[in-house]
């Protein structure tokens, strides 16, 4: 149907997946309404090693333990609005069918995933109406492994529409609210894997990441996640709203909810040689020698970034990136401030990269009256303006208001020709290129810094529709995206309406436009409770080190007594 007439197309198809979604949890196998029985809740609090080995032998069963897990995703979804398609009941069938391997390395895990991972007979939207009714007809290749590994896929979960947001919001599936406070994101666009890892109905997630979104949902709901480089983990057989986009290239990662969860995890996918599923994957086997070589390495050399110079980290974000630096002090570890690369130039040239299109690709399934998220709504407004209208703006931010930073971000933000692509592609290497210098002048045999502290963004969670002031602030994240290193995310401590109380000589007002976004929504009362995480980041290929050197961080958090406290899974 053309539009306006699609309009009528739209609200029918986001009604037929909610009934639907409704539809199957109401109608769940019997023993999913009885409350969480005392094994089930142990089932929940034991580590996912021991529940693996009790599968193999023969101790608890794999339809225990996914009943256990999906009581408490159904209980997440009532709290948060976490979960899209419920896959309780074929899950238990394909275990009675053997189709899960239940001798592998993952066998009898439930593992949740983001809506737009392929599963077969179930549909991967991103939240365009336009896209449901559209089952996989097979698994993709990320559920393939999990299934040869012995996992088993249970729930896919929350996303904004067009990906591109640390919200998570569509008209298909509505709103997704953070566990911490229903006020305030779970974050985007893994948001859904936040919320549901952070509540306790899941242990094991897998998400996406093209510009921080394995990272702010881990940061703003409270989990763990580390962002792979391209070409370590599979992406055949997933939905994008961006095709073809390889500038800044989305990556599939791994989300948890503890850090022994993510290490296991990750360990166990990378053996399972996933370069034999998809041929984009580098066949590089788990290096167990690097991982061991970190987590017994006698001194790390930590460099700690603490701004990105576009938006200093908000008083909550500071303190915990303190925190994680004095408690790696007292262990004995170097720790010293670093000023890398202009982080500024790689927010300007990330941002033009991603969307080189002009937002054509991502607004395409839109329907007539469907929702947009707020923050890809206003860029992508500007972005099709006329050319003379922007100049005129652009002129305005730069020279009336001398706002440089602003200003930067406006300049090129057009259309690109693939010409003009390919010099921004340019750009991008030369950039990488003198980062590859810049951390190999630590030490005295060129080996660099062992690992990099920053926040994973200048503010904790934001409210709802917080993103239209403040999509641009994601320069702590997307930054890495651009380089392609592989980064963690820790979470450490939660904001406090005392200590984090923004002080009165800062002046909002007088700040450049993108940290006067961010900035809009922070206020420590309103926020008192919600997570704050430090990122971990490494170098390109550098899974293995950055996950031992997450351990060594929350080690040395837990030597001071300050380990983050998880949230409990409520009685179900």
């Amino acid at each position: 149907m053309i539009p306006p007439f699609d309009y009528f197309e739209h609200r029918a198809a986001c009604k037929r997946k909610q009934n639907e979604r409704a539809q199957r949890i109401a109608t769940l196998p019997r023993p999913y309404l009885y409350p969480l029985s005392s094994d089930e809740r142990n089932i929940l609090e034991e580590d996912i090693g021991n529940l693996v080995q009790d599968v193999h032998k023969g101790g608890k069963s794999a339809v225990d333990i996914l009943r256990a897990y999906g009581k408490a995703a159904i209980k997440a979804q009532e709290k948060t609005n976490c979960l899209t398609e419920i896959m309780l009941k074929e899950a238990e069938g394909w275990i009675d069918r053997g189709e899960i391997n239940l001798k592998g390395p993952l066998a009898g895990l439930p593992v949740s995933l983001k809506d737009s991972i392929g599963v077969a007979g179930f549909d991967s939207s991103v939240g365009y109406s336009r896209w449901t009714g559209k089952p996989a007809p097979v698994d993709g290749a990320i559920v393939r492994m999990l299934k040869d590994a012995g996992a088993v896929p249970f729930v896919k979960t929350a996303l904004p529409i067009t990906l591109l947001s640390f919200e998570s919001f569509n008209d298909v599936w509505g709103r997704c609210l953070n566990p911490h406070n229903a006020k305030y994101t779970a974050g985007g666009s893994s948001g859904g894997e936040g919320a549901l890892l952070a509540f306790g109905g899941s242990r094991i997630g897998v998400g996406s990441d093209v510009a921080g979104s394995v990272r702010a949902p881990a940061h703003y709901s409270g989990c763990y996640s580390i962002r792979c480089s391209t070409g370590r983990w599979p992406k055949l057989g997933v939905s994008t709203s961006t095709s073809g986009q390889e500038g800044i290239p989305s990556v599939f990662s791994p989300m948890t909810r503890t850090l022994m969860d993510l290490s296991y995890f990750t360990r166990s996918f990378i053996q399972m040689e996933p370069w034999k599923y998809d041929p984009s994957v580098h066949p590089i086997a788990w290096r167990t020698q690097v991982y061991t070589g970190y987590k017994e390495k006698k001194s790390l050399k930590v460099g700690i970034m603490r701004t990105d110079e576009v938006v200093d980290p908000a008083p909550a974000c500071a303190r915990a990136l303190d925190m994680a630096a004095q408690a790696l002090k007292a262990e004995g570890h170097e720790v010293f401030d670093v000023t890398p690369p202009n982080p500024y130039e790689a927010l300007v040239i990330a941002s033009n990269l991603l969307v080189a299109d002009g937002t054509q690709t991502f607004r395409g399934p839109f329907r007539t009256g469907e929702s947009d998220d707020a923050g890809a709504k206003e860029f992508g407004r500007y972005m099709r303006l006329p050319r003379f209208i922007k100049w005129f703006y652009w002129a305005y931010v730069k020279y009336i208001k001398r706002d440089d930073i602003w200003a930067g971000l406006l300049e090129h933000w057009h259309p690109k020709s693939a010409a003009e692509n390919w010099q921004w592609v340019t750009k991008r290497e030369a950039y990488k290129a003198r980062w590859h210098e810049w951390w190999n002048t630590f030490g005295n045999k060129g080996d660099g810094l062992d690992f990099i502290l920053t926040p994973p963004n200048a503010t904790p969670a934001v409210p709802h529709d917080g993103m239209k002031d403040a999509a641009a602030a994601c320069g702590y994240t997307f930054m890495f995206n651009l380089l392609d290193y592989s980064v963690g995310v820790v979470p450490v401590t939660h904001v406090d309406s005392k200590e984090d109380m923004l002080s009165p000589s800062v002046k909002i007002n007088k700040m450049n436009g993108v940290a006067k976004g961010a900035y809009k929504h922070y206020d420590a009362i309103k926020m008192a409770g919600l997570p704050v995480a430090v990122q971990v980041v490494g170098r390109r290929l550098e899974e293995e080190k950055v996950i031992a050197c997450m351990e060594r961080l929350e080690d040395a958090l837990d030597a001071k007594g300050q380990k983050y406290e998880l949230l409990k899974v409520p009685e179900v």
